[in-house]
């Protein structure tokens, strides 16, 4: 299975469907944004820290896996040189459609977050990354290419899945059923029953992964990132498991200049 090209065609139906991930930002964002009020979510709710973000203007920006018209627009408008990258060719459509309508410069890239061999070494000050790793099954090829393309000193502020949401039986989790049926990495290929797959892969849904802790945090590290921020998050109250957990986190990681690579410096 191409799990590649199914998801980048689920995501073009999500376009499609209107699904929240793919709406762009609004005339008011762009506007506070040019007025210096920066406000940016990778997440879908909680706002990164205003001092994780200080000084972006004339900064190279990459927005990796952040197609939709969101992220992209409203750095762009606050006089970032952005890059977007995304499989989606609806969801970079939903990027340049915004880019035009604000007068907004935008460098638009189709391809797989995983393979940045389209950027040099040393090319971007920042790279934001929304929730979207669970898009794909290794983590760590993402990690090594994001600390390659970032600048000494560089940040990469990362959205990810809290793996215990894959855990649940999905199908009875939405009818309030709390079954723990999976083992941690999760993979919905390997994982959900045959009949649900199908469904799945018909329906044109995205496919998803569970990757651990250790995978992501303690990945970013084998990298050679340092963690120098970190906040959880959630669904503002519209998943079932809001009242119980935070089912996401966004972390800041930095590519000191005497980092090798494991994290540890010199």
């Amino acid at each position: 299975m191409n799990v590649y090209q199914h998801n980048k065609k689920a995501w073009d139906e999500n376009v499609k469907r209107n699904d929240i991930y793919t709406r762009p930002a609004t005339a008011v964002e762009i506007n506070a944004a040019r007025s210096g009020n920066l406000q940016i979510s990778l997440t879908g709710n909680k706002q990164v820290p205003a001092a994780w973000l200080t000084d972006i203007k004339d900064k190279q920006v990459l927005c990796l896996a952040s197609g939709g018209g969101l992220q992209a627009p409203i750095l762009a408008a606050a006089g970032a040189v952005v890059t977007v990258l995304d499989s989606s060719p609806l969801q970079l459509e939903q990027d340049y459609k915004i880019a035009k309508l604000y007068n907004l410069q935008l460098e638009i890239v189709e391809g797989d977050m995983q393979d940045l061999s389209h950027f040099s070494d040393e090319t971007f000050d920042y790279i934001l990354h929304p929730v979207a790793n669970v898009f794909i099954e290794n983590v760590q090829r993402l990690w090594q290419e994001a600390y390659r393309v970032l600048k000494s000193d560089g940040i990469l502020l990362a959205g990810i899945a809290n793996p215990i949401i894959y855990i649940f039986d999905q199908a009875k989790l939405e009818q309030g059923q709390f079954e723990v049926r999976n083992k941690l990495p999760y993979s919905d290929v390997k994982h959900l029953p045959q009949q649900q797959l199908e469904y799945y892969l018909q329906n044109n849904i995205p496919l998803e992964f569970g990757h651990t802790l250790e995978q992501q945090i303690g990945g970013l590290c084998q990298a050679g990132f340092l963690i120098a921020g970190f906040f959880e998050d959630d669904f503002n109250g519209e998943d079932i498991l809001d009242d119980y957990l935070k089912s996401l986190i966004v972390l800041k990681a930095v590519k000191g200049r005497n980092n090798h690579r494991g994290g540890v410096t010199s």
